[in-house]
């Protein structure tokens, strides 16, 4: 059986690239000292898997490492000597046997932040309505695997459901998205809001992975 951490990305360690991240934990775990299955092979190396791969730039708090801890370690010994060796910004919270598989992994809640220094339009969060509430929204989304650079995607179809929270001079969007096959990137929905209502285009956008969710709608491990 395989194990897991969750861990969070934050601050600084949110511009890590994801290939980056994946060579960052197999030196942090030779740091540590903290012995992991490798592959096989001529070149063996550290086998680590991260589960929904994050987009540059997007800070999280739920994000799942796949690996093999070898005998002779005790796992709940393994968060806080990870952490230790870890770029700040990376915190390991747990780590535990990975008992579902991560096909069960079906959804994923966002926190899209929506920020107007100079005071948020009153009308921006109907805009947003209109927009998630329409029978279809179909988008271009690039894809290397289509012959014409692109496929269509309608997004509506994809969110499970949203809430927004506003501000004076912000708007806190909340949104549960399809996790994968396929997956639903807000930024999607950020690019189709800007490109619909360019009047109430925020100055800057955040993006916060808060949790990931299984077919029901429970907190996924």
């Amino acid at each position: 059986m395989a194990d897991r951490l969750l861990f969070s990305k934050t601050g600084r360690a949110r511009y890590i690239s994801h290939l980056d991240l994946m060579r960052t934990f197999q030196r942090a775990f030779a740091r540590a000292k903290i012995p992991i299955k490798h592959t096989e092979g001529f070149h063996p190396h550290p086998f680590v898997s991260i589960a929904l791969p994050l987009s540059v730039g997007y800070s999280s708090q739920c994000e799942i490492l796949e690996f093999g801890l070898l005998e002779g370690t005790d796992p709940l010994e393994v968060p806080e000597r990870l952490t230790a060796a870890m770029p700040e910004g990376i915190t390991v919270h747990q780590c535990y046997p990975a008992q579902r598989k991560l096909k069960e992994l079906a959804f994923v809640n966002y926190i899209m932040s929506f920020e107007y220094p100079e005071g948020r339009p009153q009308e921006c969060e109907p805009a947003l309505a209109e927009l998630l509430g329409r029978e279809s929204l179909v988008v271009q989304k690039k894809s290397n695997k289509s012959k014409k650079g692109y496929t269509e995607v309608d997004l509506i179809s994809l969110i499970r459901e949203w809430s927004a929270e506003c501000q004076s001079d912000a708007m806190a969007v909340s949104m549960v998205v399809s996790a994968q096959n396929p997956g639903l990137n807000p930024e999607l929905i950020r690019a189709a809001f800007c490109e619909t209502y360019p009047q109430f285009s925020p100055q800057f956008v955040s993006f916060h992975r808060r949790e990931i969710l299984d077919q029901e709608g429970k907190i996924f491990r």
